[in-house]
């Protein structure tokens, strides 16, 4: 594998991971409602999550969804009604902050699981090794999902730190209830654009 390879590997994780979508719009909110703690606990496991969905598809399972495309429409309209699920879940929430450690907030598993029910998340794979290593080897596939592992958590980190400093502007129970209803809302609307 060449330098300039993986460099264009890195670029497009990097691309992917961060551009917006539904986890990065999660991890926002996570930071400006519950802080570091929590949010580093919900992007851990987002990102290992995605390492195993890529992983997973990079070893086989694209191989199943190309031959069964009932089974990926099924896949996409399953995470679209998780992520419609989690946009009104934020869109009604109080807007009470907390620093309270018992507070009900996304945890490592559904970060995890938020992946895998992420039509992006399934995008990014599917579209990263379909381009970069069609043919994947095991020693490409793992270098790949390598180089995925710190950019995605890098990424993630990024979208939460924007939610922790967004959050001293967000004291009152009404700013944060804007920016999470403006927040699902661009959840939502994400779905539509996964559609199109």
């Amino acid at each position: 594998m060449t330098l300039s390879l993986i460099m264009s590997m890195a670029l497009f994780a990097f691309a992917a991971s961060f551009s917006p979508g539904p986890v990065n719009l999660v991890s926002v909110s996570h930071g400006a409602r519950y802080g570091v703690a929590k949010g580093l606990s919900f992007i851990t496991g987002a990102t290992l999550g995605f390492i195993l969905l890529f992983l997973t598809i990079g070893f086989g399972l694209h191989h199943v969804l190309a031959a069964l495309p009932l089974l990926t429409l099924l896949l996409q309209w399953l995470g679209i009604a998780f992520l419609l699920y989690l946009s009104y879940q934020l869109f009604c929430d109080s807007g009470e902050l907390t620093n309270n450690p018992e507070a009900k907030a996304p945890d490592f598993i559904t970060g995890a699981l938020m992946q895998w029910l992420n039509p992006k998340a399934w995008l990014a794979s599917l579209s990263g090794i379909a381009a970069y290593i069609p043919e994947a080897s095991t020693e490409q596939l793992l270098l790949f999902a390598g180089l995925y592992l710190p950019i995605c958590w890098l990424s993630l980190g990024a979208w939460l730190w924007a939610g922790i400093v967004l959050r001293q502007y967000l004291q009152s129970p009404r700013r944060m209830r804007l920016l999470n209803k403006s927040l699902a809302l661009l959840l939502a609307a994400s779905c539509i654009l996964i559609l199109l």
